[in-house]
């Protein structure tokens, strides 16, 4: 079900500057701090002495204490002392996870440590640079499988009927989508040409007649997004990369899996405009947090469905090639990982 050598998003960078965060991922309980120093910390949620969740303890300095019996940890994992005696018991210790702290994001590794390697951690360089602002979403906790996302953001046919007040209209179903293979996942990519403006589009901009639009979704593996929409006035050049004077929306998102049937959703609003526009910022807030909330509730009927009837009978459509080729090659990354730590074991 889940690719573990892999990175998730564990929690935005401001989120442990507050203390303790208990966060479930790949079905594994993890608690995450931040050093006085500064650098992340993630450790299974679980002292080795009678299991209280190690989130239930206090931060002392680097290390975390226990909150049942004051076993203290240090960021490696390692039990370094025990209340009323002065000898650590052998096999002291809880599992560290590696974690790196990178666009605004805690990153963490929950596969084999020796193959944590940084660089696959997607190059979306625009969240910490000068001339980008960064809108921020809320951590949303989803009662669906995280490849639920993936699809929803492939997809955005569903505009027309699921946002028809805010990003839908009639025109975006009229023109098919085309499927590229990228390195590590699939690009979806739909062009809408002289169409009217969506109208949480035409809120920003109050075009004066029909836009040209675009729809770009890149989904690498596990469960990256990055989402490239938009619209300016029609028969200016926005198919050829000349986008002034519109709307260009970008949406970075992950799907981090809580479960087999729960995920949560990590998701900001990078722009190039209007930097300093505090109203752009909270209609951004506000607006594509509802956006955001109604594919949640599509998610998580769907899920409800899943359950009662895991394979029900089931079509697939047009719109749909996107999310089968990036879940194919999904399936097939979970299954070569899956034979390799078989070789392992049988070799050990």
């Amino acid at each position: 079900m889940f690719l573990r050598n892999a990175w998730y998003v564990a929690a935005w960078d401001n989120e442990i500057d507050a203390g303790l965060v208990a966060r479930t991922i790949l079905s594994e309980p993890v608690v995450l701090y931040r050093r006085p120093q500064g650098g992340p910390v993630a450790l299974e949620d679980r002292c080795c002495h009678r299991s209280l969740p190690l989130s239930m303890g206090k931060q002392v300095g680097d290390n975390l204490q226990c909150g049942y019996h004051g076993l203290v940890y240090d960021p490696s994992g390692q039990c370094i002392a025990v209340p009323g005696q002065s000898n650590v018991p052998t096999g002291g210790k809880v599992r560290a996870y590696p974690v790196i702290e990178r666009w605004k994001w805690i990153w963490i590794w929950m596969g084999d440590p020796a193959l944590a390697d940084d660089t696959l951690i997607p190059n979306w360089w625009w969240m910490d640079h000068p001339e980008w602002k960064v809108v921020r979403g809320p951590v949303l906790h989803i009662q669906g499988n995280y490849q639920l996302v993936t699809d929803n953001l492939l997809d955005l046919s569903h505009l027309t009927f699921v946002h028809a007040d805010t990003l839908g209209n009639d025109a975006i179903v009229r023109f098919p989508v085309r499927t590229d293979r990228i390195e590590g996942g699939v690009r979806m990519s739909r062009l809408i040409p002289d169409s009217p403006p969506p109208p949480l589009f035409q809120k920003y901009c109050k075009f004066a007649g029909h836009v040209d639009r675009w729809q770009i979704v890149e989904a690498t593996l596990p469960s990256y997004c990055d989402v490239d929409v938009g619209c300016t006035d029609a028969g200016t050049g926005a198919f050829e990369g000349r986008r002034i004077g519109g709307v260009p929306f970008h949406a970075l998102s992950v799907a981090t899996p809580e479960t087999e049937r729960t995920c949560f959703q990590f998701y900001a609003h990078p722009r190039r405009f209007a930097l300093d526009d505090e109203e752009i910022d909270l209609s951004y807030k506000r607006d594509f947090l509802r956006v955001f909330k109604e594919d949640v509730q599509v998610m998580e009927a769907q899920q409800r469905s899943f359950d009662r009837d895991p394979n029900p009978p089931s079509i697939n459509i047009n719109v749909d090639a996107p999310s089968l080729a990036v879940r194919r090659r999904l399936a097939e990354a979970i299954q070569t990982e899956h034979a390799g730590a078989r070789q392992l074991r049988l070799h050990a």
